[in-house]
Protein backbone atom coordinates (compact mmCIF):
# COMPACT_ATOMS: atom_id res chain seq x y z
CA UNK A 1 0.00 0.00 0.00
CA UNK A 2 1.42 3.38 -0.87
CA UNK A 3 1.53 6.19 2.30
CA UNK A 4 0.55 9.37 2.23
CA UNK A 5 0.65 12.65 4.72
CA UNK A 6 -1.41 15.42 4.19
CA UNK A 7 -0.16 18.54 6.33
CA UNK A 8 -2.44 21.53 6.49
CA UNK A 9 -3.08 24.82 7.91
CA UNK A 10 -6.49 24.97 9.45
CA UNK A 11 -6.56 28.60 9.46
CA UNK A 12 -5.55 29.14 5.57
CA UNK A 13 -8.39 30.51 3.38
CA UNK A 14 -11.98 30.62 4.80
CA UNK A 15 -11.06 27.29 6.77
CA UNK A 16 -12.85 24.99 4.26
CA UNK A 17 -10.62 22.50 4.01
CA UNK A 18 -11.19 20.81 7.24
CA UNK A 19 -15.09 20.47 6.28
CA UNK A 20 -13.89 18.72 3.14
CA UNK A 21 -11.18 16.50 5.06
CA UNK A 22 -12.83 13.42 5.56
CA UNK A 23 -14.33 13.62 1.81
CA UNK A 24 -10.84 13.96 0.73
CA UNK A 25 -9.69 10.78 2.89
CA UNK A 26 -12.03 8.63 1.41
CA UNK A 27 -10.97 9.86 -2.01
CA UNK A 28 -7.53 8.45 -0.72
CA UNK A 29 -8.75 5.16 0.50
CA UNK A 30 -10.20 4.48 -2.38
CA UNK A 31 -7.56 5.48 -4.85
CA UNK A 32 -4.90 2.95 -2.26
CA UNK A 33 -3.64 5.52 0.28
CA UNK A 34 -3.31 4.88 3.48
CA UNK A 35 -3.53 8.49 4.32
CA UNK A 36 -2.68 10.49 8.19
CA UNK A 37 -2.96 13.89 8.44
CA UNK A 38 -1.01 16.62 10.44
CA UNK A 39 -3.06 19.94 10.99
CA UNK A 40 0.03 23.26 11.57
CA UNK A 41 -0.22 24.99 15.06
CA UNK A 42 2.19 27.99 14.44
CA UNK A 43 5.28 29.06 11.91
CA UNK A 44 7.39 26.22 10.83
CA UNK A 45 5.19 23.75 12.00
CA UNK A 46 4.62 22.56 8.48
CA UNK A 47 8.30 22.24 8.02
CA UNK A 48 8.94 19.86 10.76
CA UNK A 49 5.94 18.02 10.09
CA UNK A 50 7.50 17.42 6.17
CA UNK A 51 10.69 16.29 8.47
CA UNK A 52 8.69 13.68 10.16
CA UNK A 53 7.33 12.65 6.98
CA UNK A 54 10.57 11.84 5.01
CA UNK A 55 12.22 10.22 7.96
CA UNK A 56 9.02 7.82 8.14
CA UNK A 57 9.31 7.33 4.50
CA UNK A 58 6.05 8.57 3.22
CA UNK A 59 5.53 7.98 -0.74
CA UNK A 60 3.69 11.08 -0.77
CA UNK A 61 3.28 14.46 0.74
CA UNK A 62 0.38 16.44 0.68
CA UNK A 63 0.56 20.55 1.35
CA UNK A 64 -2.52 22.51 1.79
CA UNK A 65 -2.46 25.65 2.65
CA UNK A 66 -1.30 29.36 1.34
CA UNK A 67 2.27 29.80 -0.55
CA UNK A 68 3.84 30.27 3.08
CA UNK A 69 2.95 26.56 4.52
CA UNK A 70 3.70 25.05 0.73
CA UNK A 71 7.21 27.11 1.34
CA UNK A 72 7.37 25.30 4.43
CA UNK A 73 6.80 22.03 3.87
CA UNK A 74 9.77 22.31 0.93
CA UNK A 75 12.08 23.43 3.30
CA UNK A 76 11.37 20.43 5.65
CA UNK A 77 11.54 18.15 1.76
CA UNK A 78 14.51 20.05 0.95
CA UNK A 79 16.84 18.59 3.95
CA UNK A 80 16.88 14.85 2.52
CA UNK A 81 18.22 12.88 -0.76
CA UNK A 82 15.23 10.85 -0.56
CA UNK A 83 12.27 13.12 -0.44
CA UNK A 84 8.38 12.26 -1.21
CA UNK A 85 6.63 13.34 -4.16
CA UNK A 86 4.59 16.36 -3.70
CA UNK A 87 1.12 17.33 -3.81
CA UNK A 88 -0.68 20.51 -3.35
CA UNK A 89 -4.33 21.77 -2.31
CA UNK A 90 -4.03 25.40 -2.79
CA UNK A 91 -6.03 27.30 0.34
CA UNK A 92 -3.95 30.32 0.30
CA UNK A 93 -5.17 34.49 -0.89
CA UNK A 94 -3.01 34.49 -4.24
CA UNK A 95 -1.54 30.98 -4.48
CA UNK A 96 1.14 32.20 -6.64
CA UNK A 97 3.00 28.86 -6.84
CA UNK A 98 -0.10 26.78 -8.13
CA UNK A 99 -1.43 29.54 -10.49
CA UNK A 100 1.72 29.02 -12.37
CA UNK A 101 1.45 24.74 -11.96
CA UNK A 102 -1.60 25.46 -13.30
CA UNK A 103 -3.15 23.48 -9.94
CA UNK A 104 -7.33 24.43 -9.48
CA UNK A 105 -8.28 26.09 -6.09
CA UNK A 106 -10.93 23.82 -6.00
CA UNK A 107 -10.15 21.15 -3.34
CA UNK A 108 -11.91 18.52 -5.34
CA UNK A 109 -10.26 18.97 -8.67
CA UNK A 110 -6.72 20.16 -6.89
CA UNK A 111 -7.47 15.90 -5.34
CA UNK A 112 -8.04 15.05 -8.65
CA UNK A 113 -4.88 16.13 -9.87
CA UNK A 114 -2.44 15.02 -6.74
CA UNK A 115 -4.35 11.17 -7.57
CA UNK A 116 -4.85 10.84 -11.44
CA UNK A 117 -2.34 13.64 -12.70
CA UNK A 118 1.22 13.58 -13.79
CA UNK A 119 4.53 13.65 -11.93
CA UNK A 120 6.87 16.65 -13.13
CA UNK A 121 10.41 17.78 -11.61
CA UNK A 122 10.52 21.71 -11.38
CA UNK A 123 13.24 23.97 -9.94
CA UNK A 124 13.83 24.96 -6.68
CA UNK A 125 16.00 28.34 -5.31
CA UNK A 126 18.10 28.15 -2.00
CA UNK A 127 19.51 30.92 -0.10
CA UNK A 128 21.50 30.77 2.73
CA UNK A 129 20.36 27.52 3.91
CA UNK A 130 16.71 28.27 2.97
CA UNK A 131 14.44 27.31 0.01
CA UNK A 132 12.23 28.91 -1.94
CA UNK A 133 9.58 27.67 -4.90
CA UNK A 134 8.81 30.95 -6.13
CA UNK A 135 10.33 34.09 -5.82
CA UNK A 136 12.85 36.08 -3.60
CA UNK A 137 13.08 39.61 -3.28
CA UNK A 138 15.18 42.54 -1.24
CA UNK A 139 13.92 46.11 -1.05
CA UNK A 140 11.13 47.92 0.74
CA UNK A 141 8.03 47.01 -1.13
CA UNK A 142 8.96 43.58 -1.06
CA UNK A 143 8.02 44.09 2.98
CA UNK A 144 4.27 44.11 1.77
CA UNK A 145 3.21 40.70 1.02
CA UNK A 146 4.59 39.70 5.18
CA UNK A 147 3.28 42.82 6.66
CA UNK A 148 -0.58 42.64 5.47
CA UNK A 149 -1.71 41.31 8.21
CA UNK A 150 -3.63 37.95 7.84
CA UNK A 151 -6.91 38.82 8.94
CA UNK A 152 -6.86 41.21 6.08
CA UNK A 153 -5.72 38.37 3.60
CA UNK A 154 -8.69 36.69 4.49
CA UNK A 155 -11.30 39.12 4.41
CA UNK A 156 -9.92 40.81 0.94
CA UNK A 157 -7.48 38.39 -0.51
CA UNK A 158 -4.91 39.78 -3.26
CA UNK A 159 -6.37 43.60 -2.35
CA UNK A 160 -4.87 43.23 0.99
CA UNK A 161 -1.13 43.51 -0.15
CA UNK A 162 -1.85 46.74 -2.59
CA UNK A 163 -3.60 48.16 0.42
CA UNK A 164 -0.15 47.55 2.46
CA UNK A 165 1.81 48.51 -0.37
CA UNK A 166 0.23 52.04 -0.81
CA UNK A 167 1.01 52.45 3.15
CA UNK A 168 4.83 51.87 2.46
CA UNK A 169 5.33 54.09 -0.85
CA UNK A 170 6.13 57.09 1.25
CA UNK A 171 9.10 55.17 2.77
CA UNK A 172 10.45 53.90 -0.43
CA UNK A 173 14.08 54.57 -0.77
CA UNK A 174 16.86 52.82 -2.85
CA UNK A 175 19.75 51.17 -1.85
CA UNK A 176 23.34 50.49 -3.21
CA UNK A 177 23.70 47.06 -4.20
CA UNK A 178 26.53 44.89 -5.60
CA UNK A 179 24.86 41.99 -7.60
CA UNK A 180 27.00 38.86 -8.62
CA UNK A 181 25.24 36.81 -11.43
CA UNK A 182 27.02 33.88 -13.12
CA UNK A 183 29.95 35.72 -14.51
CA UNK A 184 28.10 39.18 -14.34
CA UNK A 185 28.28 41.96 -12.96
CA UNK A 186 25.59 44.75 -11.42
CA UNK A 187 26.60 47.80 -8.81
CA UNK A 188 24.33 50.76 -8.67
CA UNK A 189 21.44 52.26 -6.44
CA UNK A 190 18.47 49.66 -6.45
CA UNK A 191 14.85 50.29 -5.74
CA UNK A 192 13.74 46.73 -6.10
CA UNK A 193 15.46 43.15 -7.01
CA UNK A 194 13.48 39.97 -7.78
CA UNK A 195 14.78 36.38 -8.40
CA UNK A 196 11.52 34.53 -10.14
CA UNK A 197 11.49 30.92 -10.89
CA UNK A 198 7.71 30.88 -11.73
CA UNK A 199 5.76 33.39 -13.89
CA UNK A 200 3.42 34.65 -10.87
CA UNK A 201 4.64 36.77 -8.32
CA UNK A 202 2.30 38.63 -5.91
CA UNK A 203 -0.65 38.16 -8.12
CA UNK A 204 0.84 39.25 -11.14
CA UNK A 205 1.21 36.87 -14.02
CA UNK A 206 3.25 38.66 -16.69
CA UNK A 207 6.18 39.94 -13.78
CA UNK A 208 8.13 37.06 -15.30
CA UNK A 209 8.09 36.18 -18.81
CA UNK A 210 8.81 33.37 -20.23
CA UNK A 211 9.43 31.70 -17.00
CA UNK A 212 10.42 27.80 -17.69
CA UNK A 213 10.10 25.64 -14.34
CA UNK A 214 13.08 23.29 -15.34
CA UNK A 215 15.62 25.50 -16.90
CA UNK A 216 17.67 25.49 -14.00
CA UNK A 217 17.79 29.16 -14.30
CA UNK A 218 16.34 32.35 -11.71
CA UNK A 219 14.81 34.97 -13.99
CA UNK A 220 17.01 38.21 -12.10
CA UNK A 221 14.52 41.53 -12.42
CA UNK A 222 16.34 44.69 -10.98
CA UNK A 223 14.74 48.05 -10.87
CA UNK A 224 16.79 50.77 -10.62
CA UNK A 225 15.95 54.25 -8.76
CA UNK A 226 12.82 55.71 -9.97
CA UNK A 227 10.87 58.02 -8.73
CA UNK A 228 7.30 57.28 -7.44
CA UNK A 229 5.18 58.93 -10.64
CA UNK A 230 7.88 56.81 -12.35
CA UNK A 231 7.66 53.77 -9.70
CA UNK A 232 3.73 54.12 -10.44
CA UNK A 233 4.24 53.71 -14.32
CA UNK A 234 6.34 50.76 -14.14
CA UNK A 235 3.55 49.09 -12.09
CA UNK A 236 0.88 49.90 -14.21
CA UNK A 237 3.50 48.58 -17.53
CA UNK A 238 3.66 45.53 -15.00
CA UNK A 239 0.03 44.36 -15.56
CA UNK A 240 0.27 44.48 -18.78
CA UNK A 241 3.92 42.61 -19.04
CA UNK A 242 5.71 45.40 -20.58
CA UNK A 243 8.19 46.77 -17.77
CA UNK A 244 10.87 45.18 -19.45
CA UNK A 245 10.93 47.86 -22.11
CA UNK A 246 11.43 50.59 -19.57
CA UNK A 247 15.14 51.82 -19.03
CA UNK A 248 15.44 51.25 -15.80
CA UNK A 249 14.18 47.95 -15.39
CA UNK A 250 16.97 45.36 -15.83
CA UNK A 251 16.34 41.38 -17.23
CA UNK A 252 18.97 38.95 -16.76
CA UNK A 253 19.01 34.95 -16.26
CA UNK A 254 20.85 33.38 -14.49
CA UNK A 255 22.16 29.93 -12.33
CA UNK A 256 23.86 31.22 -9.28
CA UNK A 257 23.49 35.04 -7.65
CA UNK A 258 25.39 36.81 -5.24
CA UNK A 259 24.19 40.10 -3.52
CA UNK A 260 25.86 42.13 -0.77
CA UNK A 261 25.24 45.53 0.32
CA UNK A 262 25.85 47.96 2.80
CA UNK A 263 22.76 48.42 4.17
CA UNK A 264 20.29 46.47 6.16
CA UNK A 265 18.56 44.59 3.40
CA UNK A 266 15.52 42.77 4.55
CA UNK A 267 14.80 39.71 2.15
CA UNK A 268 11.51 38.27 0.98
CA UNK A 269 11.19 34.27 0.56
CA UNK A 270 7.70 33.21 -1.04
CA UNK A 271 6.21 36.10 0.63
CA UNK A 272 7.82 35.91 4.61
CA UNK A 273 11.20 36.87 5.89
CA UNK A 274 13.84 35.39 4.83
CA UNK A 275 16.51 37.36 6.63
CA UNK A 276 19.22 40.17 5.52
CA UNK A 277 21.84 40.54 2.79
CA UNK A 278 24.63 39.50 2.16
CA UNK A 279 22.95 36.47 0.02
CA UNK A 280 23.92 33.68 -2.06
CA UNK A 281 21.50 32.44 -4.28
CA UNK A 282 21.35 29.08 -5.97
CA UNK A 283 19.26 27.19 -8.55
CA UNK A 284 18.28 23.53 -8.05
CA UNK A 285 17.53 22.09 -11.36
CA UNK A 286 14.27 20.12 -11.71
CA UNK A 287 15.01 19.25 -7.58
CA UNK A 288 10.89 18.82 -6.82
CA UNK A 289 8.85 16.56 -7.98
CA UNK A 290 5.26 17.25 -7.95
CA UNK A 291 1.92 16.08 -8.80
CA UNK A 292 1.01 18.32 -11.30
CA UNK A 293 -1.88 18.48 -14.34
CA UNK A 294 -1.74 16.78 -17.71
CA UNK A 295 -1.58 20.61 -19.56
CA UNK A 296 1.07 21.75 -17.09
CA UNK A 297 2.87 18.40 -17.47
CA UNK A 298 2.65 18.40 -21.80
CA UNK A 299 3.87 22.09 -21.34
CA UNK A 300 6.93 21.79 -18.95
CA UNK A 301 8.17 18.77 -21.35
CA UNK A 302 7.26 20.19 -24.32
CA UNK A 303 9.03 23.55 -24.26
CA UNK A 304 11.60 21.53 -22.63
CA UNK A 305 12.50 19.30 -25.17
CA UNK A 306 11.67 22.39 -28.03
CA UNK A 307 14.12 24.14 -25.86
CA UNK A 308 16.96 21.18 -26.21
CA UNK A 309 15.91 20.83 -29.86
CA UNK A 310 17.20 24.74 -30.76
CA UNK A 311 20.29 23.67 -28.90
CA UNK A 312 20.91 20.66 -31.27
CA UNK A 313 20.63 23.30 -34.06
CA UNK A 314 22.54 25.53 -33.15
CA UNK A 315 25.69 23.46 -32.24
Amino acid sequence: MKTARIIYNPTAGKESFQDKLPAVLKRFEEAGYITSTHATTGPNDATYAARFACEQGFDLIVASGGDGTINEVINGLAEYDKRPELGIIPMGTVNDFTRALKISNDIDEAVSIILNGRTGKVDLGSMNGKYFMNIAGGGKITEVSYEAPSKLKAVIGSLAYYVKGIELIPQMRSINLRIEYDDELFEGEVMIFLLGLTNSIGGFERLVPNAKLNDGYFTLLILEHVNLAEFGHILSLATRGEHLKHPKVHYYKARDVKITSFDEVQLNLDGEFGGVLPAHFKNLKEFLKIRVPDEFYNELYSEDNDYKLLNQENE
